[in-house]
């Protein structure tokens, strides 16, 4: 192993857009479709616009930190720059990793009720295999985990057009009204829930920052790589949730361990094997991501001085930091042992709220003191004020809701 070792740097825009677009998808739609439609019910489409809205102006500020900063361990450099408060940035260093964890505990479990589709295994050793499979992907190397996540990206995106293929005709049915009014069965607090739990769903920019060190050219290719990704997953996520609430009731979406498999038998697929397949690459591409972001923010906060210098060690072959993705895996491995699917997808939504209302405050501070920088954006002052503002009342009112 070595201290002095720096990360390889081979991802290039494609590779960046793909692995932070398969992240996307896999953590919310294939997963989450359904459990977002039991809080909202018929609402859910507007759950999903509401979350976007959120985590938009979100992405827009990163988009602007990553090309200043193209940095490990972005959130907590990006606090480092705007506070100066080295005990906030490790705190929040590891509430992103905490929250990649959760994230992908939740993911493996996903998984494995996919997996279920095809065999019957139980939900814990389904999920501890796969976390330990990828796990030892992630150390082999990130060229390799890169690779594997943008082909698994292409064949989620796939799944989807074939859902919204087969499902077209729920689309021309479908009273665009509805889409933006309140299912009265569930009122404004169950699309409030609806849109927290969908919030997840957009997770996914902030993993794709911390890859800066690894990608070519980062002050351009991060930027439009995380744009990129949130119109892609916008678009595609927009659609399948008004063919899946249109196809199905949102009771029936809800009890199902895979709800997009039971959306594209309603519309007509026959083949229904592939998209229990697909959501099974899904649910694999964004843990193998969450593994690679939860050790590079270790790793980052090392280098930093922040954490033990052993978490920053790199191994001499591979160039990844061993130690803190092992250490990652280990936690994740208890997360999907000990908690159920959607109390790890709300711990989620909660921990990274919380970091993107951080981000968006030191981007207000940071454009104050600094009006020009080098990286390849810049975005209107009002962006990270409406972001801080709108993070803050999401976590509000679900605070309020669970009181």
């Amino acid at each position: 192993m070595s201290k002095n070792a720096s990360l390889k740097r081979s991802l290039s825009l494609p590779l960046v857009a793909l692995y932070g677009l398969g992240n996307i998808l896999g953590a919310g739609i294939y997963v989450l479709v359904g459990k977002v439609a039991g809080f909202a019910g018929t609402s859910t489409t507007l759950a999903f616009i509401i979350a976007m809205i959120t985590a938009a102006f979100t992405a827009f500020s990163y988009m602007e930190l990553a090309g200043r900063y193209p940095v490990s361990a972005s959130a907590s450099v990006y606090l480092h720059k705007a506070f100066g408060k080295r005990w906030l940035s490790v705190l929040v260093g590891l509430a992103m990793t905490a929250g990649g964890i959760a994230s992908a505990a939740a993911l493996a479990q996903g998984f494995a009720g996919y997996l279920n589709s095809f065999i019957s295994i139980p939900i814990p050793m389904a999920s501890v295999g796969l976390i330990i499979i990828l796990g030892a992907i992630a150390v082999k190397g990130v060229g390799e985990s890169a690779i594997m996540a943008a082909v698994f990206t292409v064949i989620e995106v796939l799944g989807l057009t074939m859902i919204i293929w087969f499902g077209r005709g729920a689309l021309g049915s479908v009273d665009t009204s509805t889409i933006f009014a309140i299912d009265p069965a569930v009122g404004a607090g169950g699309l409030i829930a609806g849109s927290f739990l969908a919030f997840y769903a957009f997770i996914g920019f902030e993993d794709m920052v911390n890859v800066a060190e690894e990608a070519k050219n980062p002050r351009r290719t991060m930027p439009l790589a995380i744009l990129f990704a949130l119109l892609a997953s916008t678009g595609l996520y927009l659609l399948v949730a008004i063919i899946s609430t249109t196809v199905i009731s949102p009771a029936e979406l809800a009890g199902s361990k895979a709800p997009l498999t039971l959306v594209f038998e309603r519309s007509g697929g026959t083949s229904t094997g592939i998209l229990s397949l697909i959501g099974m690459i899904a649910t694999v591409n964004g843990v193998i991501v969450q593994i690679i972001m939860g050790s590079r923010v270790l790793y980052g906060l090392s280098k930093q001085g922040w954490l033990t210098r052993k978490l920053g060690v790199i191994h001499p072959k591979h160039k990844t930091p061993t130690r803190a993705t092992m250490l990652v895996v280990s936690a994740m491995i208890l997360g999907t042992l000990l908690l159920p699917l959607v109390s790890l997808a709300q711990a989620t939504s909660l921990l990274v709220l919380g970091i993107f209302t951080l981000v968006n405050a030191s981007l207000v501070i940071i454009k104050r003191r600094t009006k020009k920088h080098s990286g390849s954006i810049t975005i209107p002052s009002f962006v990270p004020y409406l972001g801080t503002v709108l993070c803050i009342a999401t976590i509000s009112y679900q605070i309020y809701t669970w009181l």
